[in-house]
């Protein structure tokens, strides 16, 4: 629980600020943990990079402080990058956990799988790649999210599934797909959502 700031005027002051500055302080280390974790992600980084923005968040959702228009504008930006870079390797973190490594992954996204020419492997088995444009496709869905919940308006998350759900019907036929799919959308909206929900309760 965030203690209760001092009845002094100029003591609340001081009290509202040093709550912004933590507040931004650990958006900062968040972004910071994200951006390098973004070409390899290590579960150390990304568990300290969530921790710290869960922080974040229950201590604006609790903080009896009014955040300044300059301040709400600072931590708007933080958390809303946080949000749509974060999901990327977080994203893709959960899913090599949950899958095992056992998918491969395309440069920008997507998946390997193997299309069997027979009964078993032979020669006329070939490499086709499913889901491309996934890395691109989530940092616009998390965009969608964050500002979504930014404006008040959440139900637009239903809109956001729905079309990447119809984009991506044709090939969801495979198990390994509908898997990567599924997961991968999980991990990614609520990632956005704890982002934008801070913002939410910063800014109103």
């Amino acid at each position: 629980m965030v203690p209760m700031p001092p009845d002094d005027p100029a003591l609340a002051l001081v009290w509202s600020i040093l709550l912004a500055v933590l507040v931004i302080l650990l958006l900062a280390a968040a972004l910071v943990l994200v951006v390098v974790s973004l070409r390899r992600p290590t579960v150390i980084a990304l568990s300290v990079a969530t921790g710290l923005l869960l922080g974040a968040t229950v201590l604006t959702a609790f903080s009896p402080v009014d955040v300044p228009l300059l301040v709400g504008v600072i931590v708007a930006l933080l958390a809303g990058t946080v949000g749509v870079l974060g999901g990327n390797p977080v994203t893709r973190l959960v899913l090599r956990i949950a899958t095992g490594g056992r998918v491969r992954e395309t440069s920008d996204g997507g998946i390997f799988l193997v299309a069997r020419g027979g009964a078993s492997a032979t020669a006329d088995d070939e490499e086709r790649a499913l889901l491309r444009g996934g890395t691109t496709i989530g940092y616009l869905e998390r965009l969608a999210v964050v500002l979504s919940i930014i404006v008040g308006y959440p139900e637009a998350i239903a809109v956001v599934v729905a079309i990447k759900g119809v984009g991506r019907f044709s090939e969801l036929a495979a198990a390994e797909a509908r898997e990567r799919f599924i997961i991968g959308t999980l991990a990614s909206l609520l990632w956005a959502a704890v982002a934008g929900a801070l913002v939410r309760l910063a800014v109103w």
